[in-house]
């Protein structure tokens, strides 16, 4: 499901000693000690609280000093406080603009870096993947709060994708596009399952209609979006 694992991004400005890390990780030492040698560490931030972006954070503070910054301030450390909508980070030279885009969970942020290159970067964590479509972790994530944050994500425009999960994507735009045409997809074959087996058909029995070749592995994330899309499309309200 973290398909290559987990990527741990150190942000530098040009001319600044200084480095911002982005998801630390699970708990793994030598990762952690790689990340604290490429420091001065001044800051470590987090998209969200899955464990595969969280684990090592408390563990990156000891190494570093550093506070740890999240939305769900359980995954505060150090000193650091809960982040922002719409705040502008300053630190180690670098200024970093907080987006808040709950779907894939209620506490997801996206990283917009406006200096980063011609159209800027942004670091979506989970929301956006390098690499297939991301779960909703359905009842914490939403596809309401999702579809919205997709189109907050959109009016950044061209700007490069620098997934928390495969590789580095080099057109916002478009990646939004194709995730929103993926989820209406996904809406209109549920829909047809549900005209088929009944408006109040089960989760696993949809999942069996819609995701008949879905991997074992990955059976869980399958459900779990299915709960998500049904919830939308029986009137369930967005999780703000």
């Amino acid at each position: 499901m973290s398909l290559d694992g987990t990527n741990s991004y150190v942000l530098r400005a040009p001319g600044h000693q200084g480095a911002v890390v982005v998801d630390p990780g699970p708990l793994d030492e030598a990762h952690l000690k790689a990340l604290a040698a490429a420091g001065p560490v001044k800051l470590i931030l987090v998209t969200h609280r899955h464990a595969d972006h969280t684990a090592g954070s408390s563990r990156l503070r000891e190494l570093t000093g550093a506070p740890v910054r999240a939305a769900d301030p359980n995954h505060c450390h150090g000193g650091g406080h809960p982040l922002v909508e719409g705040e502008t980070i300053l630190a180690a030279g670098l200024e970093i603009r907080v987006m808040a885009t709950p779907g894939h969970t209620s506490d997801s942020v996206c990283f917009q870096l406006p200096g980063d290159g011609p159209h800027g970067s942004v670091l979506t964590g989970d929301t956006i993947l390098g690499r297939g479509t991301t779960m909703l972790d359905y009842p914490d994530g939403s596809l309401g709060d999702y579809l919205a944050s997709l189109d907050t994500l959109e009016a950044l425009g061209e700007a490069t994708v620098l997934p928390a999960h495969g590789p580095a994507l080099t057109s916002l735009t478009d990646i939004v596009g194709s995730y929103r045409s993926h989820r209406l997809d996904r809406l209109g074959q549920i829909r047809d399952a549900l005209d088929r087996l009944g408006q109040d058909a089960a989760v696993r029995d949809v999942t069996d209609a819609v995701y008949s070749d879905v991997d074992p592995s990955v059976r869980r994330a399958a459900e779990t979006s299915v709960a998500a899309q049904l919830h939308y499309l029986r009137g369930g309200s967005a999780r703000h």
